[in-house]
């Protein structure tokens, strides 16, 4: 049966000052596929070592299951636990290394061999028990890291940038075969990462963090689409913020009224539209007008960047067949009002 995870008001800082996370409150659903997602320093490993047990909360409760977990040892919350570093014991071999947290919990051999070579067959290890770390390549190691975490049958497992060290096709290749064994195993997972690919790959939802806050917790899609934040929007892929002004709920920038949402009758805003909204056709009856002044081929996309009349630029990403233009070439830039994202702050 799959596990909740809550954090109630969850504080922790290691100066007494800088809170490093700043009362959080979160819930992971059971069997949910769960990424912490943020820039080095915004808390996000702290959460998941406090959620682990290898740091104590200043204040706030963390609940697993329905069990106040908030003073219990690492040992008896029955978590798994992946590192970056894999942190795998270089002298043993590839089932000792798996089996070690079965022999903690002192099973019988027999039932510890059962469950290694298990654990081995569903990370596709089968044949390499009596091999040592330094014989193996990253992904095999990172794939004993995850055999030797689920071998337990953890109710949660702990993922803390499990995947950085790999390089990137084998990144892509891993995050993939962890999905896959997370979705047959059914564990509540908390994944860990920087990388906002990763996080919008693999994850059900995401929890975005800033200066030990959580900036907006959605699903891959609504996070990108509709960010709540300038820093989320900002931090999660390209996207292209224009600041302005509301005038009789329109809004204006640079002297024009462009396509947006309707909003508040007067003050202060910013705009956010991704990229791949934006169209670029001729100059002679579009709103803006600018010249190209970059043109990228990148992955079947052609990635311009606009200098408009105003000065401003932008970031367009377009396929081939949508038109092809060259630096220098004067181009009008246009996007539809349900494109656009009204920033809260």
């Amino acid at each position: 049966m799959s596990t909740e995870v809550r954090l109630e008001r969850v504080a922790k800082s290691f100066d007494g000052r800088t809170r490093v996370v700043d009362h959080v409150d979160l819930v992971v659903q059971p069997g949910e596929f769960f990424a912490l997602l943020g820039p080095s320093g915004c808390g996000k490993t702290t959460s998941l070592r406090m959620i682990a047990g290898f740091e104590e909360p200043d204040s706030g409760r963390i609940i697993v299951g329905g069990e106040d977990v908030t003073a219990t040892p690492v040992h008896r919350r029955d978590m798994g636990m992946i590192f970056q570093s894999y942190a795998l014991f270089p002298h043993r071999t590839v089932a000792e290394n798996v089996a070690f947290g079965l022999r903690m919990r002192a099973l019988a051999k027999a039932e510890i061999r059962e469950r290694v070579a298990q654990a081995l067959r569903q990370v596709a290890l089968e044949g390499y028990d009596d091999r040592r770390p330094a014989q193996l390549s990253g992904g095999q190691q990172q794939r004993v890291a995850l055999a030797r975490a689920i071998v337990i049958r953890p109710r949660v497992l702990l993922c803390d940038e499990p995947l950085a060290a790999l390089d990137r096709k084998l990144r892509q290749s891993m995050q993939l075969e962890l999905k896959s064994l997370q979705r047959e195993l059914g564990v509540t997972t908390i994944f860990v990462t920087h990388d906002q690919e990763e996080a919008m790959t693999i994850s059900d939802r995401i929890a975005v963090m800033k200066a030990g806050r959580i900036e907006q917790v959605a699903a891959p899609r609504e996070v990108y689409n509709a960010p709540r934040t300038r820093f989320v929007a900002d931090f999660i892929g390209d996207i292209n913020l224009i600041e302005g002004e509301w005038r009789a709920g329109a809004f204006v920038a640079d002297g024009k009224v462009l396509p947006a949402p309707a909003g508040a009758p007067s003050g202060a805003a910013t705009i956010a539209i991704r990229p791949e909204r934006l169209r670029l056709g001729a100059a002679t009856s579009a709103l803006l007008k600018g010249r190209v002044a970059t043109r990228t081929f990148v992955s079947g996309q052609v990635h311009y960047r606009v200098r408009l009349e105003s000065g401003r630029a932008v970031a367009v990403k377009a396929n081939e067949s949508a038109g092809d233009f060259a630096v220098g070439d004067e181009v009008g830039v246009e996007w539809a009002a349900g494109d656009v994202v009204v920033l809260s702050e």
